[in-house]
């Protein structure tokens, strides 16, 4: 239930934001909202799963799902809408969600008794109900998106380890906590699992890695570094040794661990996010980011990073909305676009990308009594991310729809 039970009578509705922008995609626009305000299934929807053929459990980073839910949603256009990893529907939200029902023998969402557009369930891939050669299951170890293998090496921080410096919109602690599942993943489970998963023709245009912080080593990070750099170059030697398509969300890493990383590996691309563009809000969101690498110091690091691995092929994301939370956030919508929009445009001239992914409150995070804010709010600010990416000309190919879907400032990219 939201935090304000009157915010319909507060926002545009879905219908009114879609006739205000025409030149976004009334997909987009559908995605963002049930994105922020996530779905609630039928038994009707229920019905319709095929534990089969669909995917429904689902173990990551922010996961730990097995119950017969659908993990995720697309829909006719090809676009993912990424409803929430958390397993029962994920109902949770500020806002009452979206339902997923069947209507006419068609699986729909629907919202307030209209239906809004037809979805499909995610598939399952080969690879998902075979062992390791260490009897690990695969899913517990590559988790799908519809055209993307994700690779969660570590699936707890170690900047919550330290009381008062885990970000505040995560879950990631909280779900580690709550389920069975280890700390750091085995290397050789995962290049089996990738192996595996490759023989499958035409799912596949993307292999991905991220997980939380690990802050040990001889240096600042080399733990983390020497984690992905090992994982990587087993995968690596499966495409032969090559450059192949990948994106690494890391801690930020020094100018000569980025040079680590590029030529020990075949990794092709390199985020990190600042996960909020204002420096004095990064500070109070992201405490322990702050502390050990700070604001400008992280946006060095990604600038170093497209000297390493080139314009186009650096991101940063940020959890779009976040910059809103109180009560140390922006008071307005407007200020906090024109101030996003500002920092975005000044980071890209730099030749590294800004992406955003919507920012629902969790009940597992610090921020779980927080609202987020409008879907006009959201519209213009992926609006806004697209029109700088293309005015500094950077390509988005490693995070676009296909490769990532998460961020409906890249599905612009599409047109």
């Amino acid at each position: 239930m939201s935090n304000d039970r009157n915010w319909r009578e507060k926002e545009r509705s879905l219908s009114e934001v879609i006739r205000k922008y025409p030149d976004v995609s009334p997909f987009v626009i559908i995605k963002t909202d049930v994105q922020r305000r996530g779905v609630l299934y039928t038994e009707k929807a229920l019905a319709a799963v095929d534990p089969d053929i669909h995917l429904t459990k689902l173990r990551s980073d922010y996961s730990n799902k097995e119950d017969l839910t659908p993990v995720s949603l697309t829909m006719r256009d090809g676009t993912s809408i990424n409803v929430g990893d958390e397993g029962s529907g994920d109902a949770h939200s500020d806002r009452d969600p979206y339902q997923v029902d069947v209507v006419d023998g068609k699986i729909v969402l629907v919202d307030e008794g209209n239906v809004i557009e037809e979805v499909s369930y995610w598939e399952k891939p080969d690879y998902y109900e075979k062992v390791t050669s260490r009897g690990t299951p695969m899913w517990h170890v590559v988790s799908p998106r519809p055209q993307r293998l994700c690779i969660h090496p570590h699936q707890q921080c170690d900047f919550w380890k330290t009381p008062g410096y885990g970000c505040k919109f995560c879950t990631m602690s909280a779900v580690y906590h709550a389920g069975n599942k280890p700390e750091l993943l085995n290397t050789q489970d995962i290049v089996e699992t990738v192996a595996e998963a490759l023989k499958e023709p035409g799912r596949n245009v993307n292999i991905f890695l991220t997980g939380g912080t690990l802050r040990g080593g001889e240096n600042f990070l080399d733990e983390e570094l020497d984690c992905y750099i090992d994982i990587l170059a087993g995968i690596t030697r499966l495409f032969g040794g090559k450059r192949f398509p990948s994106q690494l969300i890391s801690t930020a890493f020094s100018r000569e661990q980025l040079r680590r990383l590029h030529d020990s590996t075949g990794l092709a691309s390199y985020t990190a996010d600042l996960e909020v563009l204002n420096k004095s809000l990064f500070e109070w969101i992201c405490p322990g980011k702050a502390a050990t690498i700070g604001y400008e110091e992280w946006k060095n690091r990604l600038y170093e990073a497209v000297e390493i691995f080139g314009r186009g092929n650096v991101d940063t994301g940020i959890v779009a909305g976040v910059e809103l939370a109180q009560p140390n956030g922006f008071q307005t919508e407007e200020e906090a676009l024109e101030s996003t929009l500002s920092e975005a445009d000044e980071i890209s001239s730099h030749g590294v990308g800004v992406v955003g992914c919507v920012w629902k409150v969790h009940p597992g995070s610090i921020f779980r009594k927080q609202t987020s804010p409008s879907l006009e709010y959201y519209v213009r600010l992926a609006r806004g991310l697209d029109q700088i990416r293309r005015k500094y000309n950077l390509s988005i190919d490693m995070d676009n729809y296909r490769r990532c879907g998460n961020h409906p400032d890249t599905d612009l990219s599409r047109i």
